[in-house]
């Protein structure tokens, strides 16, 4: 589901202190509920995701023909990334946040993680269009339950980077972002049915998922 970018700015994230800079482009609430040692469970499932696995056959078409516009193009050489066209964010950390847990790396996705803590993990990417961030935060409801939220935060290369934001923007939200969430769910599903000794497939029909996000 997509929240509106207070459902970010209003919580006291420690990802504030060092991205003013940035704007956020998305803000969705993850179908993962769980508890509060749930945390790294999500972060590690997040880490793991391939660039087009498991997604629908329109997200995966869209990820090929955005791969190979970066191979023609140049955006995702060595020298448009981080520590090449811009600093990495690692920079910027408070001495804390530098010293700690830094988080997992990434399988596939060309993401670095920058920190982890209990209830919040940021990591970044860049290429020759941004500079981006995506924070994935663990959210209580008041009631013993946690959900996760996802936040993407862009800073653009220029006037090109912002022209590609945009023209981007309305196929992120009516196809790669609900891929990308039904993908997170059903892993979801199949980690907790897996701890608790179900087969995959009857976890993917247990209740664990919120019915509501469906």
């Amino acid at each position: 589901m997509k929240l509106p970018r207070s459902a970010h700015t209003s919580r006291p994230w420690r990802l504030h202190e060092f991205t003013r800079d940035f704007r956020i482009e998305d803000v969705w609430a993850l179908p993962t509920l769980g508890g509060r040692g749930d945390f790294d469970r999500l972060v590690q499932l997040m880490s793991s995701g391939g660039r087009s696995g498991g997604s629908s056959r329109a997200a995966r078409a869209l990820w090929a023909i955005r791969w190979k516009l970066g191979e023609l193009l140049g955006w995702d050489e060595p020298n448009a990334g981080l520590g090449s066209r811009v600093p990495t964010l690692r920079d910027r950390l408070p001495v804390d946040l530098r010293d700690g847990p830094s988080g997992p790396d990434f399988e596939t996705l060309p993401f670095s993680s920058l920190y982890q803590l209990d209830d919040e993990w940021a990591a970044e990417t860049a290429n020759r269009t941004m500079h981006g961030v995506m924070h994935v935060g663990w959210v209580s409801d008041g009631a013993g339950r946690y959900r996760g939220q996802l936040a993407v935060l862009v800073k653009p290369n220029g006037l090109f980077g912002t022209v590609y934001m945009a023209a981007i923007r309305p196929f992120r939200h009516s196809i790669v972002y609900p891929a990308m969430l039904r993908r997170i769910e059903r892993g979801w599903q199949a980690r907790a049915g897996t701890e608790r000794g179900i087969p995959v497939t009857e976890a993917s029909r247990s209740p664990a998922a919120d019915p509501s996000e469906r």
